[in-house]
């Protein structure tokens, strides 16, 4: 974790939801402050790629046609049906799916070691309350103690 970041320059919580499906919005929000110019630099990094690539891969859709049409303006919503008239629609249960690994990312899984890494690194080891990477990030930008 490097220095407290401005709230300007951040995309909302992993946890927030367009239309029932969680890190939509963040990975939205993150392309179009990247393209202001106005995007914290940490992000700079996994821009198309980690939960970015992955939820580009489960919408089927390529992340930089995402971009190309996040930057030509619209709401989540809008750019939501986009993604599933290009790539694919979603079941509920395919919304289900797809929520289940947001909100348990890092807890148990391939990413575990990472997030212990990411908590050392920030001064937040002994954080237990801290168990997955949507928490990890909310905690990291300010939006949770």
């Amino acid at each position: 974790m490097s220095a407290k970041p401005d709230p300007a320059t951040l995309p909302c919580s992993p946890l927030d939801e367009t239309a029932g499906l969680k890190y939509f919005p963040r990975m939205l929000g993150k392309i179009r402050l990247h393209a202001a110019g106005r995007l914290w630099e940490d992000l700079h990094a996994n821009l198309g790629k980690s939960s970015d690539g992955v939820l580009a891969d489960f919408l089927h859709i390529n992340y930089d046609d995402l971009k190309a049409r996040v930057l030509q303006g619209g709401s989540d919503e809008e750019i939501l049906r986009w993604c599933q008239e290009r790539g694919r629609p979603l079941s509920d249960n395919e919304k289900l799916v797809w929520n289940h690994y947001v909100i348990t990312l890092g807890w148990n899984d391939h990413i575990a070691a990472i997030l212990v890494k990411r908590k050392a690194d920030g001064g937040l080891a002994d954080r237990d309350d801290i168990q997955t990477m949507a928490h990890y990030i909310d905690v990291d930008e300010g939006r949770r103690p």
